[in-house]
This record gives C-alpha cells, structure tokens and sequence, in this order.
C-alpha cells in the first residue's frame, strides 16, 4: 500500500511540472510574438521612413488606402507592402512621400498577334557612338527604297473621243471631276463629262456645244457648271437642267469664284451674272486673243491671264508660260518674280496649285507631269507614261492626295501626288515608320550620295536630249550677252 502511494505522489509531481513547463512555453511563445509584431512595425516604420526620405510629401491617411494592396519601392532590394485595409499605426503620420509608377499599354503591347515583342533600348548617346552612322546608312536607304516603290500612276478614264482641253473640280465631292473635250470636232456634239475618281467611271454626260470645249468653272456652293467653247456660247449647267447664253465670242477660258459672277475670255473679257443672259461688262486690250482668265480670291475685282492664285496666299500666283518657266509673283509687287520654276523642255499649258499651298502641278506640252515646291526652282518629281501625249489640263483633288491630267490622247489620267506613298488604311506602327524616314532622309538630305539619288530622275530619251539642247542654247545666250564669259544656270 505504502509503495502505490508514493508512486501516486510521483506521477502527480510530474503533472504539476508538466504544466508549470507548457505555461512557460506558452509565456515564451506570447513574448516571441510580441517581439515579432513589434520589429514588424518597427521595419514598416523604417520602410515609410525611407520612402519619405525619396520622394515629396503629400497628405495621406490611413483610412484613404483602397485596394489593391500598396507597394512602395523604397531601394533596389526592398519593397515595403500595405494591405488593401490596414489598422493605423500606434503613432499617428503627418503625412508620407509616394511615387507612383505607370505605364501606357502602348508601349509594351504588340498591335497584331504577327508582330515581334517590343525591345526597349537606351538611346544615351554616350552609349550609342555610331548612331550617327546608322541614321546616315537608314536615310541612304530609305531614299534608294523611295525610289524603288514609286509607282505614282494609279489609271486612266477613258471616255472622250478626241483631245481633252478643260477640267473643272466640283467643291461638294472630292472625288468628283468634270471635264471638257475637242469631241464636237469630229462628232456633232460636243460631251462634259462627270467622272468618278474612285471608280474612274463617267457618272453622267452634258451635251450641247456645236464645237471643243475650251474652258470649264464651278460654282462656290457646287449646284452649277459653267461652261464656254468654240461655238461662240457659254452655257449654264444644273443636273439635270441647262440654261444657254450667247455671247459673242467666247472661246477662251471660264472662272467662277464667289456670288453669282464668273468670266469669260476670247476676244474681249466678258463678265457674267447667272441670271442674266447678256454680260454685265467687258473689258479689251488691244487686238490680242485673251487665253485665260482667274478670279483673285483676296481680291475679287482683280483679273489676270494664264495663272493661278495660291489658295493659302492669295496675294500670290503663279503663271504658266510659253517659254517652258512658271513664275511666282507677288500682286503687291510685280516688276519682278519671285521665284522662277524651270524644269519643262516646251510650253507649260497649266498649273493648278495644291490645297495646302505648299506646292503645284504643272502640264506641258513636253509631255509630262511635274511637281514644285512653292518656293522651289526645279520640279521634285516628273511623272510620265509611253502613251501619255501633250498635257492639257492638270488638277489636285481637295484632300490633296490625287492628281488629275488630261492629254491629247483622250484620256484622263489620275496620279499619286506622292510618289511612293502607300495607299490605304496604315497602322500607328507604320505610320510612325514612315514619319521617322522622312525626318532621317531630311536631316541628311545635303549629303552627295544622298542627294544625288533623291534628285534622280528617270526621263524619256527625247526629253532627256531636248533638256540637254535648251541648257546649250541658254548656256550660249549667256554668253553673248556678258562677252564670252558663262554665266552659271
């Protein structure tokens, strides 16, 4: 009996210190907490604190703190992180200094499933010591590949039976034009045509003048066609109705710019109300035929041959002339051009300038096309086809993109007005391209190999060979007229 006590009181002991040990592993575990929770926030308060040291400060408190959680950088290695609704702090802050990073989707996002992932690059120029010479190598190719994809011709219409002498554009459709012929010499009408650019189909016809249409104008508000020929009429068109007027010579040139007035030109200058039937005045100069005539848009009492006024300037014009030069001239100051355009071997017959007014196009009876700068001397591109004969009639389209001419051979013929420039919808990536090939090719334009394939021009043998006489001809006047000395073109 005495030994099973005594092993009762044992088992009791080790009880008793059983549990005095788990309550001290239990304190011991609580304290550890404690210390845990406690250098927590002593780290999150050195995070801040840091991150304070950064950036500005800016007023914010806790309860302020949405989701997602928060993430402050605060050195390369650590990164201090608030959940989306934490308890205030013991202590209270005045206030904590945040950098927000962002990024645009643009910029890391691939705009096709076909296109390569985005490579960022670092364009310190201390780090890139031949960037010079990869622009200079990408803006020689970019104007050797300029060259490769011009393709400015797009097609012809098709339609008139002889010469095509006139065109006209309509302000209320861009991609409408109307045009005049010499088809009443062969047959007994005489059509205007209204064509579609975009299809390159006639929409509907105007017969009526006996003879060649000579001169054809618009309307500002689009609703009427005038129209002049030959056959010593001017008739008034309106879809589908027509008024006819008989002056009593007018086979020049017909121009409309404002109000119900447009002109006529043959033997005298004639000046026209819609509404009336005879001219409300005429003016002559001599016994000269009158060839053309404009209205000046910032001057509409003004009247001039042969021109035509800059839409953006309109105290400047250009005139088209016999001897294969334009000339730009200011109205406030005409005893002298301003620029003089050469390039064509024969006679300009028109020139109608661009939208913008930074440039113009240019019929000759060379046979070709050719662009200018406004305030450029020589053509910066020449455009030509095997069948094309002498040029007429040239316009721009309203948007600026297309160019129209129409020759001896019958047809209209519709042009780019940018050579190599691709058609249709372009992408952002693409169009970005583009623009950063045309700024390398026009920072490094004065360099020889560049600007010598920039200038290049393919050009049909005649023309080629009637360029190289009129430069000896002009070479040699030169020197009659300083004795004997060249004077440089």
């Amino acid at each position: 009996m005495r030994g099973g006590a005594d092993s009762a009181r044992r088992r009791d002991g080790r009880a008793a210190e059983d549990e005095e040990e788990e309550e001290e592993e239990e304190e011991e575990d609580a304290d550890l907490a404690g210390a845990a929770r406690r250098r927590e926030a002593d780290e999150r308060s050195s995070d801040l604190a840091a991150a304070a040291a950064i950036v500005g400060w800016i007023p914010l408190r806790w309860g302020e703190v949405s989701s997602p959680p928060v993430r402050l950088v605060v050195s390369p290695d650590r990164v201090a992180e608030f959940p989306a609704s934490p308890s205030p702090p013991a202590a209270p802050l005045a206030g904590m200094r945040v950098k927000v990073v962002s990024r645009s989707t643009d910029e890391f996002t691939r705009e096709r499933s076909q296109d390569l992932q985005k490579v960022f690059r670092n364009y310190d120029p201390a780090l890139r010591t031949q960037e010079k010479a990869v622009e200079y190598t990408r803006a020689l190719n970019a104007a050797k590949l300029e060259k490769i994809f011009a393709r400015p011709f797009i097609g012809a219409m098709d339609g008139h039976v002889d010469d095509v002498s006139c065109m006209a554009k309509n302000p209320n459709y861009l991609k409408a034009i109307f045009s005049g012929s010499m088809d009443g010499a062969y047959i007994s009408l005489a059509y205007i045509r209204l064509w579609d650019i975009a299809s390159r189909k006639t929409i509907c016809q105007f017969p009526g003048h006996q003879g060649a249409v000579r001169g054809l104008a618009t309307s500002t508000d689009g609703d009427f066609l005038v129209s002049c020929g030959v056959d010593c009429t001017v008739r008034l068109w309106k879809v589908p109705m027509l008024k006819m007027v008989d002056p009593n010579d007018a086979i020049g040139d017909a121009s409309e710019w404002d109000g119900n007035l447009f002109a006529t030109v043959g033997a005298q200058v004639d000046i026209w109300d819609q509404n009336r039937s005879e001219p409300i005045n005429s003016f002559e100069w001599g016994k000269d035929t009158v060839l053309s005539v404009r209205f000046n848009p910032g001057e509409p009492d003004t009247r001039c041959n042969s021109i035509c006024w800059n839409p953006r300037e309109p105290m400047n014009f250009t005139a088209a002339n016999e001897d294969t030069n334009c000339y730009s001239f200011d109205a406030r100051k005409l005893d002298e051009a301003k620029v003089v355009h050469k390039g064509h071997v024969s006679a300009v017959m028109d020139i109608d300038y661009s939208p913008t007014g930074r440039e113009f196009v240019t019929g000759s009876y060379d046979r070709t096309v050719r662009l200018f700068q406004y305030n450029g001397d020589h053509s910066r591109e020449i455009y030509h086809t095997k069948r094309m004969q002498r040029v007429f009639c040239v316009k721009y389209t309203y948007d600026g993109t297309y160019l129209v001419s129409g020759s001896d051979d019958t047809n209209l013929r519709l042009w780019k007005s940018k050579a190599s420039e691709q058609l249709g919808v372009l992408l952002p990536r693409e169009r970005r391209k583009q623009e950063y090939l045309d700024a390398v090719k026009e920072r490094y334009k004065h360099l020889p190999e560049v600007k010598r394939i920039v200038r290049h021009r393919h050009l049909p043998k005649p023309i080629y060979k009637a360029g190289s006489l009129r430069r000896t001809m002009v070479e040699a006047e030169n020197r009659k007229e300083v004795g004997g000395h060249t004077v440089p073109l």
